[in-house]
């Protein structure tokens, strides 16, 4: 008797999340509230097409306007980095398929995220109302220049690399804030930077080596 192979079947879903996360704590995402949001923002929700099988790997996929959803592990650094308080107000430059705002949103107050891709945001909106995530505002704007409507913010996060950290999204950072980036050329591995706001300056912590598509200013074309 024949038939296929039991190593072709796909892995159950639970086995699949469950190494999901066991990823994440092997790659340093140790914070228990991230790690929790991270368990019940379902990636697979946020990947579509060719790359949904892959949803649960520990890997960069494509998604629409030539953008990425993110590692899940730099996410849950990136994350944890931020130091998310209940009370908090948050700007994401970046929202591409809208899956880091929505881990925010459990961490969060309040989630200000903006995409120079309006049909990124839309796909986003989408997303954020089948999962009744009430606390999330996603805009298509210019990220670069941030949200001085709704500024000054406890907490950014920006998800695209620029050379250095804009200065519209420094101004915008409330005392005490914190920040973080991917600092650095676009055709080269880029640093992950946490910016600090003082009562005098900012001061900076390099993190880890990354790699992110570039911040561009303007909207896009779609």
């Amino acid at each position: 008797m024949t038939g296929a192979d039991p190593a072709d079947d796909p892995l159950p879903m639970a086995e699949r999340k469950m190494r999901f996360l066991y990823a994440l704590r092997s790659r340093g995402v140790t914070d228990s509230r991230v790690l929790s949001a991270m368990e019940r923002i379902d990636r697979g929700a946020f990947v579509k097409g060719l790359f949904a099988e892959r949803a649960y790997e520990d890997m960069p996929l494509p998604i629409a306007c030539g953008q990425t959803i993110s590692q899940p592990s730099v996410v849950g650094l990136m994350t944890q980095a931020l130091d998310v308080q209940p009370r908090d107000k948050v700007l994401e430059v970046g929202t591409g398929s809208g899956y880091q705002a929505a881990i925010l949103s459990l961490l969060a107050r309040r989630v200000y995220t903006v995409d120079r891709h309006r049909r990124l945001v839309r796909e986003a909106e989408e997303i954020f109302r089948a999962l009744d995530l009430n606390n999330i505002t996603a805009l298509a704007a210019d990220g670069s220049f941030g949200l001085p409507d709704q500024a000054p913010f406890d907490r950014i996060l920006v998800t695209a690399a620029a050379e250095d950290p804009p200065g519209p999204l420094l101004a915008q950072l409330k005392p005490g804030g914190i920040m973080v980036l991917p600092v650095g050329q676009s055709d080269a591995v880029q640093s992950l930077i946490k910016v600090t706001r003082g009562e005098t300056g900012y001061d900076y912590e390099e993190l880890r080596p990354v790699r992110f598509v570039p911040l561009v200013e303007g909207l896009g074309s779609e």
